[in-house]
């Protein structure tokens, strides 16, 4: 699904009023439809529930006085909390507005004041407390700057209370482009955004406070939705089971690929092992890797399904600069491969990886290790003849384009675009809201996975995922976004079992058949 920034949602807005000829209050109207809808079904029966309505002054208070009125219609006790002076509502809003007075609908005027009777915010407290959900449709997407006076105290009750908060479209206080957040947000159990995603319910910190996301078709035309540029993309369920290879019946174990992994240093054999695993568990044919010569028998015994080629190494655990000819003779007839998990960053290793980059015509993915040293001398990427895949931490990523970790985690998304774009590659930025960003700018964010995935080796699940894929056939473009995506659901499964605080990579390995099983059913 298309994720818009909110002047993005404007112009589509704009264009479905003006070109279209869609009255804007039909579209409020849509909006309060489904934002009813979706309560109704978070509550069995909605007769006699108490609902109380916090209403702003521009059109998203105009969708919650519009809510009031369907709820009211169904049986619900109403009572609405009016933020702003009447003279301040917008057209749409004002309609509504004197709609539900004439209704008989309870509406409690404040006035946006930094002082307000305490009896007031002792009745404000008491309806929160006694009310059985709270819509929030103070601010919309229009919101800039801080949140003070009455409205900061209202928030900050409706934030102490363990009523469920239903936001309109964006929880009040967040900017909706950048999910930057005032000093004070609603913080939502449900919100029900109109359209299309905005960006900031997806990323940090707006998602924290944006709850379960709802996404509601207010009627604008599809077409109207295609005249726009709209880069940033989700990834669903329905969208990862087109990209994943097909599973033919007459197959062999070569029909499915073969993948050839280059890893391995001192005290760093885990990592190859699990990309090793991962690979096989979402269904590569064959798997070699490419190891130190003296470290192979811990490989032959901790992965017995692969194949394990010794490498030279003199003996010292690193690969030497020797071990190059024979790599490149071996990614030469793989189907993909993955280099960098638990490589180390010795001298010699970036002359390996450069003469690989010069001459392979194979899909390769550079992981850890391999990243470090590419960011010794990033324009080898332009000697790349195939599309090839870049997995980066944070970390690694502000080596590669010599910026702090910091302005890499505030700007996450035009960062990892920006690189894509530059060096034609597909990168994938890991780290919560793991971005997927093209060679042709097109970026996806994916929401699967959680904080159980922040513990040392899933990153090289990750790697063994998009590798595993691409072996069977999928474009590196596809499997980067299908992988991102299974292994946060993997992650998902194992921390239903074995929480987040329990589980490990391994974990998330032995879950990696689950989450495609739940896609495929």
């Amino acid at each position: 699904m298309k994720v818009v920034t909110t002047q993005q949602m404007k112009e589509i807005d704009n264009s479905a009023i003006n070109k279209v000829g869609i009255p804007s209050i039909v579209l409020m109207e849509n909006a309060a439809v489904k934002v009813v809808d979706e309560i109704e079904k978070h509550f069995a029966d909605l007769k006699n529930k108490k609902a109380l309505i916090f209403a702003g002054k521009g059109n998203n208070g105009g969708d919650a006085l519009a809510v009031a009125r369907h709820l009211h219609n169904l049986g619900v006790q109403v009572r609405v909390y009016i933020l702003f002076r009447n003279v301040d509502y917008s057209c749409d809003a004002g309609i509504n507005l004197k709609t539900i007075r004439n209704m008989g609908i309870k509406c409690i005027d404040l006035q946006d004041s930094d002082i307000l009777d305490e009896i007031y915010f002792k009745t404000i407290d008491r309806d929160i407390f006694a009310s059985d959900f709270i819509v929030d449709g103070i601010f919309g997407t229009g919101f800039a700057g801080k949140i003070s006076g009455m409205i900061q105290k209202v928030i900050e009750m409706i934030n102490s209370s363990d009523t469920k908060v239903i936001s309109i479209d964006i929880p009040s206080g967040m900017n909706g482009t950048d999910g930057e957040v005032s000093d004070i947000c609603v913080k939502a159990g449900l919100t029900v955004t109109l359209g299309l995603p905005k960006l900031g319910l997806l990323i940090h910190p707006g998602c924290e406070c944006t709850g379960e996301l709802v996404v509601a078709d207010i009627g604008i035309p599809d077409e109207v939705i295609e005249e726009h540029d709209i880069y940033i993309n989700t990834i669903d369920k329905g969208y990862v089971s087109k990209l994943l290879p097909k599973r033919e019946p007459n197959s062999n174990k070569g029909t499915f690929g073969e993948a050839f992994i280059v890893t391995g240093s001192n005290g760093m054999t885990g990592s190859g092992c699990l990309t090793a695993k991962a690979a096989l568990r979402v269904g590569a044919g064959l798997v070699y890797i490419g190891v130190p010569a003296s470290l192979s028998q811990i490989y032959d015994s901790c992965v017995t399904e692969t194949i394990t080629i010794p490498l030279e190494d003199k003996g010292l655990g690193l690969l030497d600069i020797e071990s190059r000819e024979n790599i490149m003779k071996i990614i030469t007839k793989s189907d993909v491969a993955a280099i960098g998990p638990g490589l180390s960053t010795n001298g010699q290793i970036f002359e390996i990886i450069k003469g690989i980059i010069k001459t392979s015509m194979t899909p390769l993915i550079f992981d850890a290790d391999a990243l470090n040293v590419i960011s010794i001398d990033t324009k080898i990427l332009r000697h790349l003849k195939t599309t090839s895949v870049l997995t980066p931490h944070p970390g690694e990523m502000a080596r590669l384009i010599g910026i702090s970790v910091d302005e890499v985690q505030k700007n996450r998304i035009e960062v990892a675009r920006e690189f894509a774009l530059n060096w034609k590659v597909v990168l994938v930025l890991k780290g919560s809201r793991t971005v997927i960003a093209m060679p042709d700018g097109n970026v996806f964010i994916n929401l699967t996975g959680n904080s159980g995935l922040a513990t040392a080796g899933t990153g090289d699940v990750l790697t063994g995922v998009i590798t595993g894929l691409i072996a069977q056939g999928a474009r590196p473009e596809d499997a980067a976004v299908a992988g991102a995506y299974l292994h946060g659901l993997a992650g998902d499964l194992a921390a239903a079992d074995k929480t987040e605080y329990g589980m490990i990579a391994g974990d998330v390995v032995e879950m990696l058949p689950y989450a495609i099983k739940s896609i495929i059913k």
